[in-house]
């Protein structure tokens, strides 16, 4: 293990006189790297996040709830115990009528034991199929956060392996160098006065 010494920030940018043009190269693509890998997660991510906040919005816009009744009783029992704030939830089938006419039907999570023909709520599309409820304006706002920051780590990624990539082929190019040189200078190191 090499020993070192203690570490100095901004090393790179510091005059030395054994500071090679190699260097400066990888000082200035350390930079650019860093630079990039910001400006590109940052971008992916605040791009994605809108576009997920804006489809959102849209489904909040278009989804309507609409009256649905129950085509059989559901399975199960009702909670006949008080202390029960939320009946049990089970499976349905579930009919409807689109606002262009047109009878539709589908599955629906519903409390046990509700009698056939019971009201219920369904969210359609504009096209009258069914859906899910759309999120509330904060859910989307932290739905959208949470992915536009997964798109950026994950688009950050890509200038951050290139830099990577760059830095390791500057490093062996450096190691050649110093081979060479040690080719040429190593066996005068030998010689002794006499």
């Amino acid at each position: 293990m090499a020993l070192r010494g203690p570490k100095v920030w901004l090393w790179r940018w510091r005059r030395n006189p054994l500071r090679r043009r190699a260097d400066r190269v990888e000082a200035w693509v350390v930079l650019g790297v860093w630079l990039l890998t910001v400006f590109v997660g940052v971008l992916a991510g605040t791009a994605v996040s809108r576009s997920v906040e804006d489809g959102l919005a849209r489904e909040r816009v278009e989804w309507r709830p609409l009256v649905g009744r129950l085509a059989e009783r559901a399975p199960g029992t009702a909670a006949e115990n008080a202390q029960v704030s939320r009946a049990e939830q089970v499976w349905a089938t579930v009919r409807w009528t689109a606002a262009d006419g047109s009878e539709h039907s589908g599955q629906l999570r519903v409390p046990a034991g509700s009698a056939a023909g019971a009201p219920v709520t369904v969210w359609t599309d504009p096209e009258g199929r069914q859906v899910t409820r759309p999120v509330t304006e904060p859910q989307a706002r932290v739905r959208a956060s949470l992915i536009g920051a997964v798109a950026g780590l994950c688009a950050a990624v890509v200038p951050l392996g290139a830099g990577r990539g760059l830095r390791s082929r500057l490093e062996r190019r450096r190691i050649d160098q110093w081979d060479a040189e040690w080719s040429r200078f190593g066996p005068m190191w030998g010689r002794t006065a006499g």
